[in-house]
């Protein structure tokens, strides 16, 4: 079974400032680095290894970045509805022009983005010794 892959630009780092201004990510979640792009999910079929070595497993909030180091947390916010999930990059990819990140399907589920497939999303480096509380809005 084959997933999905993709890379995408990097925005400012000043977006992360004025998103916590702007109330969008708490103190706790502060963000270091923020981008945006298209996100696509892992055919829930896949059964394969990530780049990591760890196997893929749909129910665990992970994600496959190009660059990021293996254990970065993420925060992903789909851009139409708002909805957010956390994930830790355990996976190189995507590879597709315009894409920034492939999830796991239990983070798809979480931001509702099944149906519709690939979305726009907004990606947040968390900082990675600060507790994460995690926000939805939307359906």
């Amino acid at each position: 079974m084959s997933r999905l892959h993709g890379f995408g630009r990097v925005a400012p780092a000043g977006i992360a400032a004025l998103m916590l201004v702007a109330g969008i990510a708490t103190p706790h979640a502060q963000s270091v680095t923020t981008f945006s792009g298209k996100a696509a999910y892992y055919d829930p079929d896949y059964k394969g290894k990530t780049t990591s070595g760890e196997p893929y497993d749909g129910a665990k909030f992970t994600a496959a970045h190009k660059t990021l180091p293996f254990g970065t947390r993420l925060r992903v916010t789909d851009v139409k509805t708002g909805r957010s999930t956390i994930v830790v990059v355990n996976d190189r990819g995507p590879f597709t022009p315009g894409r920034v990140i492939d999830l796991s399907l239990a983070a798809a589920k979480e931001i509702g983005m099944i149906k519709r497939g690939i979305i726009a999303v907004t990606v947040s480096v968390l900082a990675p010794d600060k507790p994460v509380t995690t926000v939805k809005t939307g359906n």
